[in-house]
């Protein structure tokens, strides 16, 4: 027991961690091994680690916690974000980290850790020991990959209970995709979504300077859509169709 408050200190670690505590590769093994067999600790892929609580027999790092300190460049994204931030209807199964160190998806203690590949340059915002993207980058991160994650409906959802958005921040994150298509989605979304989420004029006026010139479709369902000139998209007739909507009539993923 000697090294465990140094460990229930850190949450989740690395077998370098260890060796850093203990000062020899040889010392970090048996203390590895003999933390595993007395339930103190529990592997959760490969050299890394979570504490388990000696009172609750559960891990003691939050789900977050360890999703952002699976690697160095490792950071909450995504619907896991929008959890993180209260800012969700569910807690999904699924905790998704972008990093650009490669893994492959994993589960621990009832939870798949799933990766996706970083975008551009990243500067994740640092909260209780959680390295997680910023709430703005989260937007238009989660409207991008609607198709792949979480569904237009949830995504919609979550941002519908933002309670503000700056519009500078915005802009710099559809600036790191570049897509013209991500323009045209966000700007309709969150033109949508104005009488929760005040953004000025002048952000929609930027997002259709960068939109497509073809007629995009916001999903592949294509059932009621109409077409919003202002935006060359097609999508419901209004975003509080999402809002209300079950998933089984829109979500496309």
């Amino acid at each position: 027991m000697k090294y465990y408050g140094k460990l229930v200190e850190l949450g989740c670690f690395s077998r370098e961690d260890v060796i850093a505590l203990t000062g020899t590769e040889a010392a970090a093994h048996s203390l590895l091994r003999d933390y595993l067999r007395k339930g103190l600790i529990e592997r959760v892929r490969r050299d890394f680690y979570a504490v388990i609580s000696i009172e609750t027999k559960q891990p003691i790092p939050t789900r977050y916690q360890i999703g952002s300190q699976i690697f160095a460049d490792a950071f909450i994204s995504h619907h896991s974000a929008f959890e993180y931030y209260g800012c969700s209807n569910q807690v999904l199964y699924e905790v998704y980290v972008t990093s650009n160190s490669r893994f492959q998806d994993f589960e621990f203690d009832g939870v798949s850790y799933c990766r996706v590949a970083s975008k551009g340059r990243m500067i994740p915002a640092l909260s209780e020991g959680v390295r997680v993207t910023d709430i703005e980058r989260t937007v238009v991160d989660s409207i991008n990959d609607f198709e792949k994650i979480a569904g237009v409906e949830e995504t919609v959802r979550c941002i519908s209970l933002i309670p503000t958005l700056d519009a500078a921040k915005l802009l710099e994150a559809l600036d790191v995709y570049d897509n013209g298509f991500l323009y045209q989605k966000c700007g309709w979304l969150l033109e949508g979504l104005r009488n929760v989420i005040d953004l000025p004029d002048d952000f929609f006026k930027e997002c259709r300077r960068h939109i497509s010139k073809s007629k995009k479709y916001l999903t592949r369902e294509r059932r009621n859509f109409v077409l919003h000139e202002v935006w060359s998209l097609y999508a419901p007739a209004d975003v509080s169709i999402l809002l209300n909507k079950g998933t089984a009539d829109y979500d496309a993923v």
